[in-house]
């Protein structure tokens, strides 16, 4: 085509945020950073690497993602606990804070209840910023590694995928069929996991994530919560995806209890206000 003669004109007007966040509303981290300082672990689970595991936090706890042995990412399913229609939307999460969360924001559920499912209270991770590929960490971009793009770009079989694992998760957890619980397996918050976009391709990018054992990401639990958590098949995500060439770690999930009385005035926030008439 045809370049047109204003094309720069069009290329250089400014963009406009669409979604502008100064109304929305906002946790107490003042509030939950009081509640830190007396926590109480009362649960943990270990994740094996290549694989998945479940775990619940009730509404009020804290839970925190560790590595524990070697650089790993995690691909983190959030689900309220008795409704897995109600569900972690990663589209709304990016919409809303961009394409990587940090401390202060928070994993928003699907529609119809479109409300805070947990908020980010702490990450050791927070210093690396966007590094000079527009690479940062904690993603709401990437969806999750998977068999179907796997066999279509690579051929074969190969079942330790993170939707997989997930899968395999969830339906243990539950006590369903594989069949049964796919479709509530979604896309994912990807957890240390360093990735962007190219600047010349606009291609999801990924690189050797900078987490190293010790560090961590920590949530508060907004509603009751069922999570599951996989232990990526690529490791620290330096090369490749699905396979099991990588070096895989596990990951650590605990759960922790804040005091008694330290949250007082917090309440678990409610669904959606919409009417839900859509016009008629």
């Amino acid at each position: 085509m045809t370049m047109p003669h204003d094309a720069d004109a069009r290329r250089a007007v400014a963009p406009v945020i669409c979604y502008p966040v100064e109304t929305l509303p906002a946790p107490d981290m003042t509030l939950y950073g009081r509640a830190r300082e007396t926590l109480t672990k009362v649960d943990e689970v270990t994740v094996a690497p290549r694989d998945a595991s479940c775990f619940t936090v009730p509404a009020g706890h804290f839970f925190r993602i560790t590595s524990v042995e070697g650089p790993q990412v995690g691909d983190l399913n959030l689900w309220a606990q008795n409704d897995l229609s109600q569900r972690f939307y990663s589209g709304k999460t990016r919409a809303l804070h961009g394409t990587h969360i940090t401390t202060g924001q928070r994993m928003w559920s699907s529609f119809p209840t479109l409300r805070p499912m947990a908020t980010l209270t702490h990450d050791t991770l927070d210093w690396y910023g966007v590094d000079d590929f527009g690479g940062s960490v904690h993603d709401v971009i990437g969806t999750r590694c998977d068999p179907y793009t796997n066999q279509l770009l690579s051929g074969g079989q190969y079942h330790h995928c993170c939707h997989s694992n997930l899968i395999r998760a969830l339906a243990d957890h539950q006590g369903i069929s594989y069949a049964e619980a796919e479709p509530y397996v979604h896309d994912v918050l990807n957890v240390f996991m360093c990735t962007g976009f190219t600047r010349d391709t606009g291609q999801y990018f990924m690189k050797a994530s900078p987490v190293r054992p010790g560090d961590y990401l920590e949530f508060f639990a907004e509603i009751d919560l069922l999570g599951a958590l996989s232990a990526c098949p690529g490791g620290d995500c330096s090369s490749k995806h699905s396979a099991d060439t990588a070096a895989c770690y596990p990951l650590l999930v605990e759960v922790f209890a804040p005091a008694s009385g330290t949250l007082n005035g917090w309440q678990s926030p409610q669904p959606n206000g919409y009417d839900r008439s859509h016009g008629s």
